[in-house]
């Protein structure tokens, strides 16, 4: 008699436990509809994103220039004295122009034997070249055409595209930020306007800034030989920069 007692408080017991469940997991549509809607509330990256442009323009004040010198002797060390009294000429002319030393710098210095070559491959060294490039800032703009001119006049023998930049360019990259800005939000107002709905807050925003210049070349391949009687002093038109940035925005939609 006690074990049958046993057995009927247990079964009440889990019928009364499996009618709480039920009642706890059982809600009224309008429950249901609110928790729906706040769980789509938190989804991550809900919004609207778009990318805007932006450029501002303005007239370089500095210029690059490579500057380079091949010699080429019978001998390693002819060939390398032969080289470094060419560049010595070119420092005398650039300090003459009021480069300073700082603005000067080494970018290649190359050492090799030039081989001679028959029927059967190598026969011998014909001799030793030597090549030695410096890159020069030049900070004054309208002084690129006479360090052209003075570097050939000292011995030059190669020079490479002269590539313009500003100084400063904080000032135009901040225009091409605030444009970028102002289209990203204007895209996306048209988009929330089609869509039928109205644009929140700023939740992200990333940013990529490019500085694309013009880039001038004498000759083919980037660079040319300068016969010796080319000594007039060339013409240079630094023309205009252009900044462009893109700026990724995602808004927040109500």
């Amino acid at each position: 008699m006690y074990l049958l007692t046993s057995k009927r408080n247990l079964a009440a017991i889990f019928l009364l436990a499996l009618a709480v469940l039920l009642i706890a997991c059982s809600g009224t549509p309008e429950s249901l509809t609110t928790a729906s809607t706040a769980s789509a509330a938190n989804i991550p990256n809900a919004g609207i994103t778009v990318i805007g442009q932006g450029k501002a323009s303005g007239t370089p004040d500095q210029a690059q220039v490579q500057v380079g010198v091949e010699t080429f002797a019978d001998t390693v060390s002819a060939a390398t004295a032969e080289n470094e009294a060419t560049i010595q000429r070119i420092m005398d002319a650039l300090e003459q122009l009021g480069i300073d030393q700082k603005d000067i710098q080494t970018t290649n210095y190359s050492l090799w034997a030039e081989q001679i070559y028959g029927d059967r491959g190598p026969e011998g060294i014909a001799g030793y070249r030597v090549n030695n490039q410096v890159n020069v800032t030049i900070r004054d703009i309208d002084k690129v055409g006479q360090v052209l001119s003075a570097v050939t006049e000292a011995g030059a023998n190669t020079i490479y595209g002269v590539f313009f930049t500003v100084s400063d360019p904080g000032q135009l990259e901040a225009q091409a930020r605030e444009e970028a800005m102002n289209d990203a939000r204007a895209r996306a107002e048209s988009l929330a306007e089609l869509a039928g709905v109205e644009l929140g807050d700023v939740v992200a925003i990333t940013e990529v800034i490019g500085q694309p210049v013009p880039l001038m070349d004498y000759g083919m391949g980037g660079g040319f030989a300068i016969a010796e009687s080319a000594v007039s002093e060339p013409s240079i038109s630094p023309g205009e920069l252009n900044f462009q940035t893109q700026i990724q925005v995602t808004f927040s939609i109500r």
